[in-house]
């Protein structure tokens, strides 16, 4: 088996792009991909075979194919399109069917009606729609009676975005086989102040000295890797050079020791922040705890140093208080107590590690994630701003490790914080990632070009004008202006009606 069908065989979620020649498929495929894969050429049928090419849709590994292109011979599909291309169409998750603006052939024809079958699996992408003036012509492409019909620039990169967004929607990553969980690496950097009892910690987990264990504070300077296995699953450890404040950061050394560690947090699926239990937090620890909440890792406040505690009754929980009332950017983060160096609360602490680690590669259906917000909005509907209520469309989950979610909303600007907060806590609590960060970003939904079809909201009386009636010449005195009375209040009418007569009968008594 050749490169290119093991590519396609190893990967769940395949996206083909179909047309007949020279519409723009090389092109496109070279602009999702990101590099000149595919050769482009204006030459019709310069791409015969079938290119495959790992692509990563909003941070989800699919398997994007670029066709040769469909040619006819008369009224039926030309016979090149072998049973290749055929079973690629069967196995398609999404295809993305291109055609010219400018143009429609009979090639074009065909293949709308050869697809029709996969209309559900089908977007009608219309290509080379490179400036303003040629956007009305995407309107004739919704006369062909496909759901999904977008207009882009493949060559300018205009509507790639629109087009990501309908893949998006379209394709459920949720059933990917998730192999990389039987055999899992999970990633544990320690981290946390010098002289916490990192290096302890380390070299008990692997079974070996892998870092020196001195009194000394900064002993570790480089980042030391060990691994060993629990419970089936192998860990790997990283154990870093303890992170001072700047000001005590006096060694060129120290320094990059530091900027070392902090890329160990880049490469970790878990962090351990150690602190010393009887010292308690620091500064450093909330700095340290806002650089792995911002690269979405999970992280577990590991008080250690346990034996060295009084004793007193409920100390431990008193400590557990304290830090998060101190530390509330972590108030989803396990706190766990341990000694490495009487090797108590070891077990737990890695059982707790590798929760998060499932948490991390937690993937949540679209239509799930959807039917979760329309719940959420019913009780607590979106609050309103100064142009209106905020609206959230729909939403979808567009990484694993760190944890993303993409909503689309009718305004991005001033969007409350609050919410967002509101459906953080939510889907943590409620969508299975109650001890992990979680990254909400926003997208403005563009108006669906469709709805211009409408047309205009028709203006009432728009062609009557009104009777202009000039004002009533006062003499320079203030007159106060007559109460207007509404068309139709035939209560106010009556009672005019009634007083003016009421005062003409006075007037003829007084005479």
């Amino acid at each position: 088996m050749n490169d290119s069908m093991t590519l396609l065989s190893d990967n769940p979620i395949v996206v083909s792009i179909i047309g007949r020649p020279n519409v723009g498929k090389s092109t496109l495929f070279n602009r999702l991909i990101g590099k000149r894969r595919a050769i482009t050429d204006p030459t019709p049928g310069v791409t015969r075979d079938l290119l495959p090419e790992r692509w990563y849709l909003a941070g989800n590994p699919v398997t994007l194919v670029d066709s040769g292109g469909v040619k006819m011979e008369g009224r039926s599909l030309d016979e090149m399109v072998s049973a290749r291309s055929l079973s690629l169409l069967e196995r398609s998750d999404a295809i993305i069917f291109m055609m010219d603006c400018t143009e429609v052939t009979s090639e074009d024809l065909h293949l709308l009606e050869a697809l029709r079958p996969y209309g559900d699996r089908m977007v009608l992408t219309v290509n080379k729609v490179d400036d303003p003036k040629r956007e009305d012509l995407v309107w004739e492409f919704y006369g062909y009676g496909y759901e999904r019909v977008v207009g882009i620039s493949a060559a300018h990169g205009l509507g790639i975005d629109d087009l990501e967004e309908i893949l998006l929607g379209m394709l459920d990553f949720e059933e990917i086989e998730q192999a990389e969980e039987e055999e899992a690496t999970v990633k544990l950097a320690i981290m946390g102040k010098p002289n916490t009892g990192k290096s302890t910690l380390a070299n008990l987990l692997v079974g070996k000295q892998i870092s020196l264990v001195s009194d000394i504070a900064g002993t570790t300077r480089d980042v030391v890797s060990g691994s060993f296995v629990h419970k089936g699953t192998i860990f790997n450890v990283l154990d870093t050079a303890g992170i001072r404040r700047k000001s005590r950061v006096d060694e060129d050394v120290e320094y990059y020791s530091v900027n070392r560690a902090i890329r160990t947090i880049e490469e970790a699926d878990v962090v351990f922040l150690v602190v010393d239990s009887a010292e308690g937090l620091a500064d450093q620890d909330k700095k340290i705890a806002r650089l792995i909440v911002r690269r979405g890792k999970g992280v577990i406040i590991v008080l250690n140093k346990i034996d060295l505690l009084s004793g007193v009754p409920n100390e431990m929980e008193a400590i557990k208080d304290r830090i998060r009332f101190l530390f509330p950017i972590l108030n989803f983060a396990p706190v766990m107590m341990i000694s490495a160096l009487e090797e108590k609360g070891i077990e737990p602490l890695l059982d707790t590690a590798w929760s998060l680690y499932r948490q991390l590669h937690r993937r949540i259906e679209t239509s799930q994630l959807n039917e979760a917000l329309r719940t959420w909005g019913e009780e607590y509907p979106p609050p309103r701003g100064k142009e209106g209520h905020f609206k959230i469309y729909y939403g979808t989950q567009v990484s694993t490790n760190p944890v993303n979610f993409l909503l689309f909303v009718n305004r991005m600007k001033d969007f409350p914080a609050s919410y967002l907060a509101y459906l953080t806590n939510k889907i943590r609590n409620e969508l299975g990632f109650p001890q992990i960060p979680v990254e909400i970003d926003l997208k403005e939904r563009r108006r669906s070009s469709s709805l211009n079809l409408r047309g205009s909201k028709p203006i009432q009386d728009r062609g009557e004008k009104r009777e202009v009636v000039p004002p009533k010449r006062t003499g320079g005195k203030a007159v106060a202006r007559s109460k207007g009375v509404k068309i139709g209040n035939k209560a106010a009418v009556e009672k005019a009606r009634r007083r003016a007569s009421k005062e003409q009968q006075q007037r003829k008594g007084r005479k």
